[in-house]
């Protein structure tokens, strides 16, 4: 066979001069013995990271999706977290773990890494950006490449700088999203240009590269084992290239063109009857070629993330043939390939067998020549040598241009890129709720972010300018928001069924639902404004994050003097729900006025100041102030008592204290320097007559005021007024 025949003139210059054969000959077997259904490399599924020992390690050209071979682990290292439940409540210890590995990605050099995926979603984006903690190194693979630094402080002088392979080392990756385990791992590897294959794939041989070996659809391209004939035929079946030894040695170059100058042949030469060919110099014969040609393309697609793609040729499907080929194409240039090669495989039926005794240095396997009296254009696809001169395989030669095909690559599944936002912070203390014990502050810690991903933030407590551990880590989002317009006053005394605001939330993708009265009397939809605290019936999305909130209750948990004074635009509102996080004891402990948190997309610490501290450990105002004169005279001052922790107002039930004594101080006058101050253990006090006319005609622009003396803090001050 002229395959055979033209890899044994081959063989003379080494095995890479056994391409000759393989590509000059390659029409002939394929016409002799018809291609099997699926032919080509076969293509993998999406293949991940592994271990095994002896598994070769791939040389990459252009972008590919690359799984790579774990060369180097850690231990599981155990990181320990307390999260506290609520005041009262046990605390939760949950346990998360990371790891260190380093990933054998190319033996090649490469230019860098682009998007990472980990069980089929990403761990790294376009942007570059990790989606969960940990720390990237990724080295290229060159000759003076340095020992990675924590590798080494584990191996010690047996550690290998691994020089030209490259490799990526993740530094305590955080293995909560993976099951805590090690995921499976593949990477977008960036090595040159994919165009340049052949000439990157001989670059170490004798052989020479001519114009036209360029491929200019190839995007990228893996050689994963196999001889660099097996590779280079590979490509020859959708990217036709010519060899040819009659020069220096041996040279490749593209499928000629249109522009090519064709040889001009003389009639056959006429000798005795050989192998092919009749005595008169001339044979020809038709075969069923585009029947044997495959008529579809299965390849790797860029726009699906490197998903296997196939396209199909037009014409005749009835009897389809698969080429596999494990190169990265995108859509439209993998149907251009295999309509090209389609048309070049119904050309190329037409054959003629040609002999000639002109020894043209020009003429070669690849060559296009024109004969007398014989219409078109004819390719050399096979020669061999004879005594009397050459004998030539010619087939017709077609123009397979095909420009401006569009194809479309399908809607394979792509994870979604979702960028890594910085961190927003509210540090804040609220009421007593009554859940608890009564001499635990009630400070929470709310966090999010504008970003679509945030995988959580460090914790930190802020003493004298530095970040000090409080042993939390803030793992979910919390509603945040500010209000967009003026909030007028209320006086806090019932519902307000058309009272509304509108808030901005900072995570456009957060939720607020609605909810009924009952839901509403059993605490749902409590909301920090500034530092009132409301409760809102109806919650209506509009645009961009921003939400309408209708039926409001004022004043909640004894907030009422905050509802009386209103809120500028701008402030802060902070839906109170699971998603805050309560401060442990150890972070109370450690902190102060100042918090702050380090996530993944936080450049630097992000602080926040602890706003109404103290709140939880302040007693509610009296209420219901009653001022009168007795018939002797004497003033009578009473008032009702609330307790901290009891947000609502049961009918006829005494309220528990709380307290560890029931106080309260009476003050008459400006409430930081009283003209007159009493003390009393009852929730009312009687001044004499006497005393009260004297207080009154010396101060008659003065009031009477009283204040709840708690276990921690003075209440607000109620005011009494003075008698008419």
């Amino acid at each position: 066979m002229a395959t055979l025949v033209l890899t044994a003139v081959g063989s003379l210059f080494g095995p890479i001069g056994q391409l000759v054969g393989s590509l000059a000959g390659n029409a002939i077997d394929s016409q002799l013995f018809g291609p099997d259904d699926r032919e080509g490399p076969r293509l993998k599924e999406l293949a991940v990271t592994g271990s095994s020992y002896g598994t070769p390690i791939a040389r990459h050209y252009g972008s590919m999706r690359v799984p790579g071979t774990i060369i180097w682990s850690t231990d599981l290292q155990e990181h320990r977290d307390k999260q506290s439940n609520g005041k009262g409540q046990p605390k939760t210890v949950t346990y998360s773990y990371s790891v260190s590995f380093a990933v054998a990605l190319s033996s090649r050099p490469i230019n860098r890494i682009g998007r990472i995926w980990a069980d089929g979603n990403l761990l790294r984006g376009a942007n570059e950006d990790l989606k969960t903690a940990g720390t990237l190194r990724v080295y290229q693979g060159r000759m003076d490449q340095p020992c990675d630094p924590l590798m080494e402080a584990a191996l010690g002088s047996k550690c290998p700088a691994f020089r030209g392979c490259a490799y990526a080392v993740f530094e305590d990756l955080d293995l909560t999203d993976f099951g805590n385990r090690i995921p499976a791992l593949s990477f977008e590897v960036i090595a040159g240009d994919g165009s340049r294959l052949i000439e990157e794939l001989l670059v170490d041989t004798d052989a020479e590269v001519r114009e036209g070996t360029e491929f200019p659809h190839l995007t990228g391209f893996s050689h994963e084992g196999g001889s660099l004939r097996s590779v280079i035929g590979t490509v020859n079946r959708i990217h036709p290239l010519a060899s040819d030894i009659s020069g220096q040695g041996l040279a490749f170059s593209g499928e000629p063109g249109l522009a090519n100058q064709p040889i001009s042949l003389s009639g056959p030469a006429t000798w005795d009857e050989g192998e092919f060919g009749k005595q008169s110099g001339l044979a020809r014969t038709r075969s069923e070629g585009a029947r044997r040609t495959f008529s579809a393309l299965r390849y790797y697609d860029p726009a699906r993330d490197y998903q296997p793609g196939v396209q199909h040729a037009d014409g005749d499907n009835r009897e389809v043939r698969t080429y596999q080929f494990p190169g990265a194409l995108r859509a439209s240039d993998a149907l251009e390939l295999v309509s090209r090669a389609r048309s070049r495989g119904t050309a190329q039926s037409d054959n003629l067998y040609w002999r000639t005794g002109e020894l043209d240095p020009a003429l070669g396997p690849g060559s296009l020549v024109t004969l007398p009296d014989t219409a078109g254009l004819w390719k050399v696809v096979g020669w061999e040598w004879r005594t009397n001169g050459v004998e030539l395989e010619l087939a017709r030669h077609r123009n397979t241009e095909a420009a401006g095909i569009i194809a479309d690559p399908g809607a394979g599944w792509v994870p979604p890129d979702r960028s890594v936002g910085p961190t927003t912070l509210q540090v804040f203390e609220t009421p007593w709720d009554g859940r608890g014990s009564a001499s635990q502050r009630q400070v929470y810690a709310a966090a999010t972010s504008s970003g679509d991903l945030w995988p959580g933030a460090a914790f930190f407590a802020v003493r004298d300018g530095a970040l000090v551990e409080t042993g939390q880590t803030l793992n979910q989002r919390a509603v945040i928001g500010t209000l967009v317009d003026l909030m007028p006053p209320s006086s806090a005394l019932r519902f307000e069924p058309s009272a509304q605001l509108l808030v901005d939330l900072v995570d456009a993708q957060a939720e607020l639902t609605s909810t009924d009265m009952a839901g509403l009397a059993s605490g749902e939809n409590r909301m920090l404004v500034g530092e009132e605290i409301i409760q809102f019936a109806n919650a209506t999305p509009l645009d961009g994050g921003r939400w309408q909130l209708q039926g409001l209750l004022r004043g909640r948990g004894a907030t009422e003097f905050e509802a009386g004074q209103g809120h500028q635009s701008g402030a802060l509102a902070i839906l109170l729900d699971r998603g805050l996080s309560p401060l442990t004891e150890e972070g109370l402990a450690a902190g102060g006025e100042s918090y702050a948190a380090l996530g993944l997309g936080d450049d630097t610490a992000v602080i926040a100041n602890l706003e109404n501290p103290g709140a939880s450990l302040r007693p509610p105002s009296p209420v219901h102030p009653v001022i009168s004169l007795s018939s002797g005279g004497s003033l009578l001052l009473e008032w009702t008592r609330r307790a901290r922790g009891q947000w609502d107002w049961p009918a006829e039930v005494e309220l528990p204290l709380v307290e560890q004594a029931e106080s309260y101080q009476v003050g008459f006058g400006p409430l930081d320097q009283p003209v007159a101050l009493w003390t009393t253990p009852t929730p009312s006090l009687a001044i004499e007559g006497g005393e009260a006319a004297a207080l009154m005609l010396a101060s008659p622009d003065l009031e009477f005021w009283v204040r709840q003396q708690g276990s921690f803090a003075l209440s607000r001050p109620l005011s009494l007024g003075r008698p008419e």
